[in-house]
């Protein structure tokens, strides 16, 4: 297959052409607003194309007619789109749109895989989510994750595309540096104490919940869904909640002292942010992941499996 991924200098789109380029007979172009590198270990770097490009005034320097399938991974995360509300609309609405409508007249018909996020539900919130419920964003990316949905759910229904939107959980833990996400320091609190380093966790409430997923098995997800039925859902809801686990901050910690010790442990520092905790808690934390698994994809529930799998990815990278 020949597949397109947006913001491939991320870590997901990096994790996923690492493991798309295993297979011979993938070909991958990696576009990014910096140019992206080529996973290191890939096992076939050659099959890779790296360009730089701009979505929202270039999208027909990545687009060609042989794609088969694209991963829309490229936005500016949560804190980030609240902070500055110009940028966020520019890459995660107007670069999106630029990109769908590049992809309709270019390759009509393509598998498109949109990055979505829990964020698109807020308050009132039920005791479980399913894809029923009525999405009520409280941030900007919210919103904005939500017009994007809007987008591929249109232009499926009028067969431009084929497209399917993936809410995804918090993932957790992320190699690398922190970002402007809320959930950060969901990865944070497990990576930066195991190579010496404190964390700041903005929320003194140990009992506050999340839901999270491991990088390995969204990564298995997202190569599923090139395989899914186009068909597998009506062509005017695409949308659908990507299986996670329900995880509190004080789980978290006691399985980093499990596996850490109590040494990284007291690296870890709670102090609240107010706006951190006010985006942290309008989302929801609990969810029916049904819908998820009848099209194929798992789910794990082990935080510490969690922590062990991100201690055996660093030592191989």
């Amino acid at each position: 297959m020949r597949i397109l991924i947006t913001g491939a200098a991320g870590f997901i789109g990096q994790i996923l052409a690492e493991q798309l380029l295993a297979d011979p007979l993938h070909t991958l172009i990696l576009t990014d607003i910096i140019e992206p590198p080529i996973p290191r270990s890939a096992k076939h770097p050659q099959n890779a194309k790296c360009i730089k490009a701009d979505l929202f005034d270039a999208s027909s320097s990545v687009v060609t007619a042989d794609l088969d399938a694209v991963y829309v991974f490229h936005g500016i995360m949560s804190s980030g789109s609240e902070a500055n509300f110009d940028l966020g609309m520019r890459v995660n609405v107007d670069a999106t749109r630029a990109l769908i409508d590049t992809l309709r007249h270019t390759c009509p018909g393509v598998r498109v895989i949109y990055a979505s996020s829990g964020a698109v539900y807020g308050h009132p919130l039920p005791a479980v989510l399913t894809e029923s419920v009525l999405p009520t964003p409280e941030s900007s990316y919210g919103v904005e994750k939500m017009m994007g949905e809007f987008l591929i759910n249109e232009y499926t229904r009028r067969g431009f595309i084929n497209g399917f939107s993936l809410r995804f959980p918090t993932i957790s833990v992320r190699p690398g540096k922190p970002t402007a996400a809320a959930s950060s320091f969901l990865s944070g609190m497990v990576r930066e104490p195991l190579a010496g380093k404190e964390c700041v966790i903005p929320i003194k409430d140990r009992s506050w919940k999340h839901w999270l997923c491991s990088p390995r098995t969204l990564v298995w997800n997202l190569v599923h869904m090139l395989g899914v039925p186009g068909d597998a859902l009506p062509r005017h809801f695409r949308s659908v909640n990507v299986p996670g686990f329900q995880v509190s901050v004080q789980d978290m910690i006691d399985a980093l002292e499990r596996v850490g010790g109590k040494e990284a442990v007291a690296l870890l520092r709670e102090e609240e942010e107010p706006e951190t905790k006010r985006i942290l808690m309008s989302w929801a934390d609990n969810y029916d992941n049904t819908l998820a698994i009848k099209l194929g994809m798992k789910q794990d529930s082990n935080f510490e499996q969690n922590i062990r799998d991100y201690i055996e990815d660093v030592r191989e990278a």
